[in-house]
């Protein structure tokens, strides 16, 4: 009895030396690598997120570099960790780097539009409210994210654009300045009073309240049509008033022409037959 005791007293002693304290052990160093990994990693996402805002760059494009950064670090952390187990941890970042490639693959186009979305963020072509033209598409910037752009049209549809399409394509960005140019061609016929017409243009544009004195506004012949005689209006106006004094300038003129009998001509074709004799 004394000798069963003895000797599964000292078997016990070998199995707690020989596994439980080394297995036990390395369990501990691997936790304690997981643990503090794990708060140095989320501090040093922290430390790359307020070193981007003080850089003055967007908050997604923070968010989203302070996330990657914190899940590149807490991989690395895990596979140290695993590796204190005595474990292969080649097989394991050889598994990670092939899985990494078959999203990569499976995922190009996504990721073009976010190296795009990327781009945008940190150049800023536009921001939100601009009015633009990207892609094709034409409307006031809604939502700017990192695979998408959101754009608002002028009658109210909502229209998503990849940000492939926008960074790879010529941007129009019709808000970045305050001031935009209206560029009319107005046309009278050859039988109108010619200094007549730009007398009426002249008093039309420079009455409009909204038009600008400076720059100054410019009326000019600009061309000896087929059928008329084509004059530009070209007034300076403020960014926001430009549709508005558009119309305005457009409807005036018509009505001040029909009054003051300036005719404005309908394209026309004069057709000659030779009549055989």
């Amino acid at each position: 009895m004394d000798m069963n005791l003895n000797e599964l007293t000292v078997n016990s002693q070998m199995l707690i030396e020989t596994y439980l304290l080394p297995w036990g052990t390395k369990l501990l160093l691997a936790l304690l690598i997981f643990i503090v990994g794990r708060m140095v990693a989320r501090l040093i996402a922290r430390g790359v997120g307020k070193a981007l805002t003080s850089a003055h760059l967007d908050p997604i494009l923070v968010n989203f570099a302070g996330a990657v950064v914190n899940t590149a670090l807490l991989v690395l952390v895990i596979i140290f960790a695993l590796s204190q187990l005595g474990l292969d941890t080649t097989s394991l970042v050889a598994l990670v780097g092939a899985a990494g490639l078959a999203v990569g693959l499976a995922l190009k186009d996504s990721l073009a539009h976010f190296a795009a979305g990327v781009m945008l963020i940190v150049f800023r072509p536009f921001k939100l409210g601009d009015y633009v033209e990207v892609g094709g598409v034409a409307g006031s910037v809604d939502k700017i994210s990192i695979f998408s752009t959101r754009l608002k049209t002028p009658d109210n549809k909502v229209v998503t654009v990849p940000n492939g399409n926008i960074f790879g394509n010529t941007m129009t960005n019709y808000s970045e300045e305050s001031t935009r140019r209206i560029d009319l061609v107005v046309s009278i016929s050859y039988g109108s009073d010619l200094l007549k017409a730009k007398h009426l243009l002249d008093d039309i544009v420079g009455s409009h309240d909204k038009v600008l004195k400076d720059p100054a506004y410019r009326i000019a012949v600009s061309e000896l049509a087929d059928s008329s005689v084509n004059f530009i209006v070209r007034p300076w106006v403020n960014a926001a008033d430009y549709w508005d004094v558009r119309f305005e300038l457009l409807e005036t003129i018509k009505l001040r022409f029909d009054a003051e009998g300036i005719e404005i001509p309908l394209p026309q074709m004069a057709l000659h037959i030779n009549k055989p004799e």
